[in-house]
């Protein structure tokens, strides 16, 4: 039990602390945009701009897209079978990057969690006990599944932002999967007791 609650601190608090960077890195670049102007500038150096931001963020987001690989099949699978899900999964990945680039890759890794993820939301919602959560709770698992969810689809959008209708898409139900999932995991308690009342009535 120790090992488990040991894993999943330094899961969560990797992540988070990659999630910390990736947003400084956001922070500082919108306001070096704006007060530098870099918006009446050249096209090229514009797009010189981009490509050194996306360059300075792209090992952060493949740090962050490796860590929900382990994260989200920890819900499923035991430890041992844990690191042979992630070491096939690593494989999968690198044989996808060499044959069709890393971005191809990265998705396959996201792809897959997200399947990952869908099933652990479907069997929270279930009310299984046969999913692996630290906190107990029916609402707060299910809105921990929520913002995992958001978070793969948050990171997923990034690669797809080009496509605008996938992106609109994928923007929202991302919003709308991490709203839901804040106020069941904060507030589960609240939505207990109003889940009761409308069971009442």
């Amino acid at each position: 039990m120790k090992k488990k609650t040991s894993l999943d601190f330094y899961l969560i608090l990797a992540t988070a602390a990659v999630l910390f960077v990736i947003s400084a890195i956001c922070i500082y670049s919108m306001f070096y945009f704006k007060m530098a102007q870099v918006q009446e500038m050249a096209p090229l150096v514009k797009a010189a701009y981009m490509a050194k931001m996306n360059a300075v963020t792209a090992p952060f987001l493949i740090v962050l897209i490796l860590l929900l690989g382990i994260c989200i099949p920890k819900r499923l699978l035991p430890g041992r079978w844990l690191l042979r899900f992630t070491a096939l999964l690593a494989a999968a990945a690198l044989a996808v990057s060499f044959l069709k680039g890393i971005m191809m890759g990265l998705v396959v890794v996201l792809v897959t969690s997200l399947v990952l993820q869908f099933v652990v939301f479907i069997l929270a919602l279930a009310g299984s006990e046969w999913l692996n959560f630290t906190r107990k709770g029916y609402w707060v698992r299910v809105g921990s599944s929520l913002l995992h969810m958001g978070l793969i689809l948050f990171v997923l959008d990034l690669f797809f932002y080009q496509h605008q209708t996938l992106h609109l898409i994928l923007f929202w139900v991302t919003t709308g999967t991490v709203v839901l999932g804040m106020i069941f995991c904060f507030y589960a308690e609240s939505v207990v007791g109003l889940v009761k009342k409308l069971v009442v009535r």
